[in-house]
């Protein structure tokens, strides 16, 4: 039995005047990636400097203007990927590097090393405040850890005072989860009245759920208490950086939002320390699936995915919200017969909104193809086939067709599993396009013939060949489909009836290609089935399906 009385709850935060749960996300956040930095160091292999550049120009093509780009006192290699990024001149004007410093003399001397030649920085300074790392890590009590946060400042003052470059300070509380929120403020507040913060010159306060202890609404509070208790409000940015040890970072993260967050620092995908932290790209498309503009470029994700796993060696899971493979497919039939009238009943209305059943976003408008959208196992249905003909082959098929088509396909994934769109369209062919035996239609001449009451009809002469002999027949009827059904009927003593008759172009332009599908019953013995007959001709195309369903009712 798990031994659960071996943990405690977290206390919550006793708020009722919380404005949280009230308010909609309204715009994007200040973005911060900090993939170069707490992303690289959760790598077993961490990124060489080539594989930090390729990762550094894919962020900023994404739009990043705020990118952690390591810890240059920490290693020679976050030092020299720093340099190379200035002396490369790589790092364009709207775009601003931040560098995480512990509040060490020594390492902060380094980090503005580092710094050299930038017009600006965010230099990013922390130390770990909760009640149980100064406990059993560092043994000081409240005053103490206070006093390490506004000498690091004060260290970051002089050393800035003596370089060219603009430095923007940045404050973590580390562990801030963990720390009493009085205490939290008390230390945030030293800090920014040590750095002397302005509506001009704001500091950025970050209050990172560096580990994740609670539900997503108590990390809200903590953000909301903060940002109410805060002195001089405007002279601060309000930024959270999330962890997902709960898997609730996404969840935090966009609560904190509505709690008074201005900026937010996460990596693509949610690579991070143990179990990441939070993934930028999925609060960036949760904000575009509901008409928020991300200001992020995010258009195609599979580019995005390419180059992060290249150059982290980590593999996306394959239902990883957005980028995994499997996200945006179905497997159950009725998830696929829904996906499928939502398609239709969009181009039919012609809906300016995104409206489809268990699809919140487009998959074209992230860049990812509609090809694995609907995938035929043997849990799928009739709709899931119907789509996959539709959207690939461009076969609308008749509702009526569905199960006697689907039933075909279901047979074979019973036996091998996953049945793929190009196996589908080889069945199909097999099944109907390709039913030419024993009797295989060849030509065709239609004329008017006129009847003894001085009306006129259809006469069809046909060339077909049984078991490749070539024979003729003629029938009279009052249109090419009746004509041949007749001739048919009598040359070789069958009685069928056409149940339903539909058609439609399968490509645009002169050369178009139509399809034509006949519901056919022999009427001796009631049994039905469709045909299916392809040709630039339509009159040729319904010929061609008739002797595709007598092909498969009687032979």
């Amino acid at each position: 039995m798990l031994n659960y009385q071996r943990y405690k709850r977290v206390p919550v935060v006793h708020f009722p005047e919380r404005t949280w749960p009230d308010k909609e996300i309204q715009k994007a956040p200040i973005w911060c990636s900090v993939d170069l930095r707490d992303g690289n160091q959760a790598l077993v292999e961490p990124m060489v400097v080539e594989e930090k550049v390729e990762m550094f120009n894919l962020l900023v093509k994404l739009g990043f203007k705020e990118i952690e780009v390591g810890f240059p006192s920490a290693s020679q290699i976050e030092f020299d990927f720093l340099r190379t990024l200035i002396e490369r001149k790589l790092i364009p004007d709207d775009v601003t590097v931040q560098v995480l410093v512990q509040c060490r003399e020594h390492l902060i001397k380094r980090t503005f090393e580092a710094i050299k030649g930038l017009p600006r920085a965010i230099v990013h300074i922390y130390n770990s405040t909760s009640t149980l790392q100064r406990d059993v890590v560092f043994h000081k009590d409240k005053e103490e850890i206070k006093d390490i946060a506004v000498v690091g400042t004060k260290l970051v003052q002089r050393y800035a005072a003596e370089c060219d470059t603009k430095i923007i300070l940045e404050y973590s509380p580390e562990s801030f989860t963990g720390t009493e929120l009085d205490f939290a403020l008390d230390i945030c507040t030293a800090v920014q009245e040590t750095w002397g913060a302005t509506k001009e010159n704001p500091i950025i306060l970050n209050l990172p759920s560096t580990v994740e202890m609670t539900t997503p609404n108590v990390y809200a509070d903590q953000i909301e208490w903060m940002n109410t208790h805060f002195k001089n409000r405007e002279s601060i940015i309000l930024s959270v950086h999330p962890h997902n040890d709960r898997g609730e970072g996404v969840a935090a993260t966009e609560l904190a939002l509505l709690a008074g967050a201005d900026r937010v620092e996460g990596t693509l995908f949610g690579n991070g320390e143990r179990t990441g932290n939070v993934d930028v790209l999925t609060i960036a498309y949760n904000m575009f699936s509901q008409g928020i503009n991300p200001e992020l470029n995010i258009e195609n994700v599979r580019e995005i995915a390419e180059v992060y796993e290249r150059c982290t060696k980590m593999e996306i899971p394959p239902r990883h919200p957005y980028a995994g493979k499997l996200v945006f497919t179905a497997f159950s039939g009725s998830h696929q017969d829904a996906i499928n009238k939502g398609m239709h009943a969009m181009e039919e209305r012609k809906n300016p909104y995104w409206e489809v059943p268990y699809l919140p976003i487009d998959p074209a408008d992230i860049g990812r193809k509609y090809e694995p959208v609907v995938r035929i196992n043997s849990q799928s249905g009739k709709g899931g086939v119907a789509f996959v003909m539709d959207t690939f082959y461009g076969f609308k098929l008749p509702k009526g067709m569905h199960k006697e088509f689907a039933d075909v396909i279901q047979k074979i994934a019973e036996q091998q599993g996953e049945v793929a769109p190009e196996q589908i369209m080889e069945e199909f062919r097999k099944e109907y396009l390709d039913r030419k035996e024993p009797l295989h239609f060849r030509r065709c001449r239609i004329t008017d013939t006129e009847t003894g009451d001085g009306e006129f009809s259809t006469l069809a002469h046909v060339t077909y060949t049984d078991h490749g002999i070539e024979k003729t027949f003629d029938g009279v009827g009052n249109g090419p489909i009746d004509a041949v059904q007749r001739g048919m009927e009598d040359a070789l003593g069958i009685q069928i009836k056409v149940l339903d008759y539909s058609e439609h172009a399968l490509t645009a332009g002169s050369g178009a290609q139509a399809a034509s599908y006949i519901h056919l019953m022999d009427q001796a013995t009631g049994r039905v089935t469709y045909g299916v007959g392809v040709s630039s001709n339509i009159t040729r195309a319904s010929i061609r399906g008739i002797f595709s369903a007598v092909n498969r009712l009687f032979y």
